[in-house]
């Protein structure tokens, strides 16, 4: 069952606008990570299990090495990614 209430609310709303903002698509996925993950440990969202996984999936494709800027196929995997959490973010 999905979370409701204003603070769900305010949390996936949140997320969109992270997601959507000007800015570098990598940069803007992990704000909206941290927002999100602040979200489920606050308990005002649930973790679902196929949000867990692609969050999973999203800091693989985040990883990098000290210094060095991630884009190309890594920048379209985490706009890919950070899509689908979006919509899965009704069911959490």
């Amino acid at each position: 069952m999905a979370s409701t209430g204003p603070a769900a609310d305010a949390a996936r709303a949140a997320f969109r606008e992270r997601m959507d903002a000007k800015g570098h698509t990598v940069e803007n996925a992990r704000e909206a990570v941290i927002g999100l993950e602040e979200a489920l440990a606050a308990g005002v969202l649930q973790r679902t299990p196929l949000l867990h996984q692609m969050l999973t999936d999203l800091m693989v494709v985040l990883e990098q090495d000290e210094g060095r800027k991630l884009g190309g196929k890594s920048a379209e995997a985490a706009r890919f990614i950070v899509r689908a959490i979006a919509r899965e973010l009704g069911n959490a």
